[in-house]
């Protein structure tokens, strides 16, 4: 008898602590103390001790690389790299945010509804993602900007509306990749024994779904929408390579790096700068984003 009862003694516990023990790497916390620097220096910006990012302060005719007192130096019209880096990371990550929040609320909550319920409205609204996703995005994104700004050039937009504009344009093409991925997890969870048990037991299909569903749905959101913001400061800087991001002189980095289209050799440094803060910023969101995939095991095969 004890002999019979020695193998069920032997492996009774299963237990499996690693997977949530498990650190979240070097990596990770290196992009998670990289976008809090920056994000603390854009919030902080207007209280910085930096030059005026709009006014020159040096000779524009005089070659402007790394000179004294000026960390990145200045660019031809004599202006802080430095400054304008650090104000435009206010504008970069405002559009960003705002874009990507309310691509998230609109497109999960038609996603979710989407995968839910199924049926007739599941197909008309994924017929709408597929034709949107047909359109490229930054032609979309383009074409978005330019209805959406104001018809008349004597009163131009202010630098808020302009990135409200770029934020709205930008957001509304996330939509339909947003609620493409929301709809294809809402499928997978919807048909959960826990999810079943609470129609049985007569919830309301909107309980079901924000109670049950999308709180399971929400690590998959979460970890596109981290990717999302990567894209999105990518997306501002194809926009400021046709004059459709902030308005000039007020910088963000995809404006910096556009404004310096035609003069790559004669001021490399005031591209480079702002290119290499988009790389860091953009490697770090993917990241992280890989890091929230990973923990909740986000899966994406159904899309």
């Amino acid at each position: 008898m004890s002999d019979a009862a020695a193998p069920l003694s032997a492996e009774p516990v299963n237990e499996d602590p690693v997977v949530y023990k498990k650190g979240l790497g070097i990596t990770a916390w290196l992009g998670i103390v990289w976008l809090g620097f920056i994000s603390v220096a854009a919030i902080l910006a207007p209280f910085l001790p930096l030059d005026d990012p709009n006014k020159g302060i040096r000779n524009p005719k005089k070659l402007s690389y790394f000179q004294e007192g000026f960390i990145f130096g200045t660019d031809e019209g004599g202006r802080d790299v430095l400054s304008r880096v650090i104000n435009g990371g206010s504008a970069s990550l405002t559009i960003a945010l705002i874009s990507i929040t309310f691509g998230t609320l609109v497109g999960g909550l038609v996603g979710l509804i989407a995968g839910y319920f199924g049926g007739k409205i599941g197909a008309v609204l994924s017929s709408i993602f597929d034709i949107l996703l047909a359109f490229p995005p930054l032609l979309l994104a383009l074409t978005l900007v330019s209805v959406l700004s104001p018809a008349t050039e004597t009163e131009p937009p202010t630098r808020f509306e302009r990135i409200l504009i770029v934020a709205l344009a930008v957001g509304l093409v996330s939509i339909p990749i947003l609620a493409r991925i929301t709809r294809a997890n809402t499928l997978q969870w919807s048909q959960r024994e826990f999810v079943m048990a609470a129609r049985a037991q007569g919830a309301k299909p909107l309980s079901v779904m924000f109670r049950e569903v999308l709180p399971n749905v929400v690590p998959a959101m979460l970890s596109i929408a981290l990717l999302g913001v990567a894209t999105v400061i990518i997306t501002e800087g194809g926009l400021a390579l046709f004059g459709l991001s902030v308005i000039p002189p007020d910088p963000s980095w995809g404006s910096m790096v556009a404004s310096q289209i035609d003069d790559l050799n004669i001021t490399p440094h005031v591209w480079i700068v702002p290119s290499v803060i988009i790389f860091l910023t953009v490697m770090s969101l993917n990241l992280l984003g890989d890091v929230v995939r990973d923990r909740f095991s986000v899966r994406e095969a159904a899309i």
